[in-house]
């Protein structure tokens, strides 16, 4: 037979090209293709190809290659489509669909009402970006002229820097409560009135008592955002309570007097003195928190932050942001998460390096780094990282890593942050301050972010790359060594002419001849003669006595040999194998020494029966040319006799 590679080439030809191949998989003797268009096939060519037993066309296109070498030619055709540029779009393609999966899992009420919540700020984003810029500059300029080094007219430019810096944070509950209304089904106007109460320079002639509370004086500003929000959400309630009850005469005049009223009264004795309290304590606990443990609460903040954001909870995060500005002038929290990003530029740079026989995945990569360095973390994320699995975890682990050190400056030097919500990466830097000073914020989150890259590369190229990713995508550790093969069989001892062994059924049920299997490639003996069960027990056993020689994690199929060299090919089911795994629980490993009866694969067939095309499972001689079947009985549990060729 051709080498594989020989073989894969020649399929892809057949198939179409590389750009006619949807997808492809294989299970235990078949390559399954999914063609863009099957009119492109050459069906005679590729059943005459050196290496194919036959073709199945289906739901995919299968071609049956046998067992051990569908797994070496598949390798191969995997590692040609690569070249040709389709295994980034297929993981872009997977990435999409988890994705997709995720926003539905994340369409609950819970996650709406969060979704809702940073609804109000997302519109915000630009300015709070342009002031705290602003805000930066402003700070450099103080302390240029601080040393005397500046021009005098740079200390007239310093109070409208002031000005057009510091405005927007002034009234930034205004804002927030247009944007509430908004979303709660009031009118913007009436959110933004109530919202303006909190900063009223006059609200400071308020003063009264509550019961086990005592007396209360109001500050302009008291409550921020939190308050905010709580009076515009109040005032939208009542004003859509009120509609269509009140006459359209006096609607005007009635309807937003009274959801003034009533949020406004609402918003001076009891928003403002609760959601006073809560940003407080959302000050006070996050500077707390960081001071007496930095470090690991930014390694747990750091890696679990793109997990929350796949789930959707990270948007919860946004008024706590807001707040936390408000309190301390930056956001010490941000800067932590932000070493997410990190950990997966780290991570898409070992991917690049173990993977670099794959062009088109560096491709993908290439377009992807340079954001996700200046922090758009998104296409490193569904395109590259999260769709080949395990190197999504190391590049968490990298980001946490990257938090427990900015978490540390924290800890063991002085709090620090963003001064506005939005940007991440390196497009951060302008936004970094601390009491500390400018310079302190950025050289901490340098740090932060180096170790990040640094972590993230490290342990992806550690841990990242199980053998079968390496086979699948092209790895490069595999440059230099053969095509991934299917475990060979334990060499067997030279049969003696005459040899009967018999082959049981291995699950109960009812005895099925292949021409009545509802499959091709069984019912045309293409891999071997044989029969089939109908299961009623969904414990599958080994035919034989010998050593399992192949068996699939999905645990669809499994291969033994015995000792005097009869294969026997137990396929559980037909399409079993597009379960992924889903209902069975493999027994045994490949290696391991079995008896005839012995327990190899459980099967949950209630769960399975409605999602398959049959349970039908057809049991195969593959190497006929050596063992001739002579005996059936399709009674007993012994239901075939095979003896060596050279006697039959």
């Amino acid at each position: 037979m051709a080498a594989p590679d020989q073989i894969a080439a020649q399929l892809l030809q057949h198939l179409g090209g590389a750009d006619n191949v949807a997808g492809v998989e294989q299970c235990m003797t078949r390559m399954r293709v999914t063609p863009r268009d099957r009119d492109r096939i050459d069906e005679a060519a590729v059943k005459a190809t050196d290496g194919v037993l036959g073709v199945v066309d289906d739901e995919t296109y299968q071609v049956v290659l046998g067992p051990g070498a569908v797994t070496r030619i598949t390798t191969a055709f995997r590692a040609l489509l690569a070249e040709q540029g389709t295994d980034a779009e297929a993981l872009a393609a997977r990435g999409a669909d988890i994705k997709a999966d995720q926003k539905r899992r994340n369409d609950t009420p819970f996650k709406n009402l969060i979704r809702k919540v940073a609804n109000i700020f997302v519109p915000l984003i630009p300015a709070l970006i342009g002031a705290g810029i602003v805000a930066a500059v402003r700070g450099l300029i103080v302390n240029w002229d601080a040393v005397g080094a500046a021009p005098d007219w740079v200390a007239g430019l310093i109070p409208a820097l002031t000005a057009i810096g510091s405005a927007f944070f002034a009234y930034l509950a205004i804002f927030a409560g247009i944007n509430a209304a908004k979303e709660f089904g009031g009118t913007p106007a009436i959110g933004g009135a109530v919202a303006a109460i909190i900063v009223f320079p006059g609200i400071a002639d308020v003063s009264y008592a509550l019961p086990f509370v005592g007396d209360i004086t109001l500050a302009p500003g008291q409550g921020g955002v939190i308050g905010a929000i709580f009076a515009a959400v109040l005032a939208s309630w009542i004003e859509r309570g009120l509609r269509g009850r009140v006459p359209d005469a006096i609607d005007i005049l009635v309807t937003p007097t009274l959801a003034l009223l009533g949020s406004g009264l609402a918003t001076i004795f009891a928003f403002m003195p609760l959601a006073g309290a809560i940003a407080t304590g959302i000050g006070d606990g996050a500077v707390w928190l960081l001071q007496v443990s930095g470090v690991l609460a930014g390694f747990v903040l750091g890696g679990l932050f793109l997990p929350l954001v796949m789930l959707g909870l990270h948007q919860a995060l946004i008024p706590i942001h807001a707040t936390l500005i408000e309190q301390l002038g930056f956001t010490p929290l941000l800067t932590i998460l932000a070493m997410a990003g990190a950990g997966q530029v780290g991570a898409a740079i070992a991917i690049w390096i173990r993977l670099r026989r794959n062009a088109s995945l560096r491709r993908a990569i290439k377009g992807a780094l340079p954001v996700g360095v200046l922090g758009v973390g998104e296409p490193l994320i569904y395109a590259v990282t999260l769709p080949l699995g395990r190197p999504f975890l190391t590049a968490c682990l990298g980001g946490a890593f990257g938090g427990a050190v900015a978490g540390a400056f924290n800890q063991f030097v002085a709090p620090w942050g963003a001064t506005a919500i939005g940007p991440s990466g390196l497009a951060l830097l302008p936004l970094l301050q601390s009491d500390e000073g400018q310079g302190y914020a950025i050289l901490a989150y340098v740090v932060g972010l180096v170790v990040g890259y640094v972590a993230g590369f490290a342990i992806t190229m550690a841990f990242g790359f199980p053998k079968a990713l390496l086979a699948e995508h092209g790895g490069a550790a595999d440059a230099d060594a053969p095509a991934a093969v299917a475990p060979a069989a334990v060499a067997p001892a030279a049969a003696t002419p005459g040899t009967r062994l018999a082959i049981a059924a291995p699950a109960e049920g009812r005895i099925v001849s292949l021409d009545d299997v509802p499959d091709a490639a069984f019912r045309e003996r293409t891999l071997g003669d044989g029969f089939a069960v109908d299961p009623t027990s969904g414990r599958f056993a080994s035919p034989v006595a010998g050593t399992i020689t192949a068996i699939f994690p999905t645990g669809h199929a499994f291969g033994v040999t015995t000792p005097e060299g009869l294969e026997v090919l137990v396929h559980v089911g037909l399409g079993t194998v597009a379960l992924d795994g889903e209902g069975f629980t493999v027994l045994r490993a490949e290696g391991d020494v079995v008896a005839a009866g012995d327990p190899v694969v459980d099967v949950d067939l209630d769960a399975v029966r409605d999602r398959v095309p049959s349970l039908v499972s057809p049991v195969v001689v593959l190497n006929g040319a050596a063992w001739a079947i002579v005996e059936r009985d399709g009674d007993a549990p012994v239901v075939v006799a095979a003896t060596a060729a050279a006697d039959a």
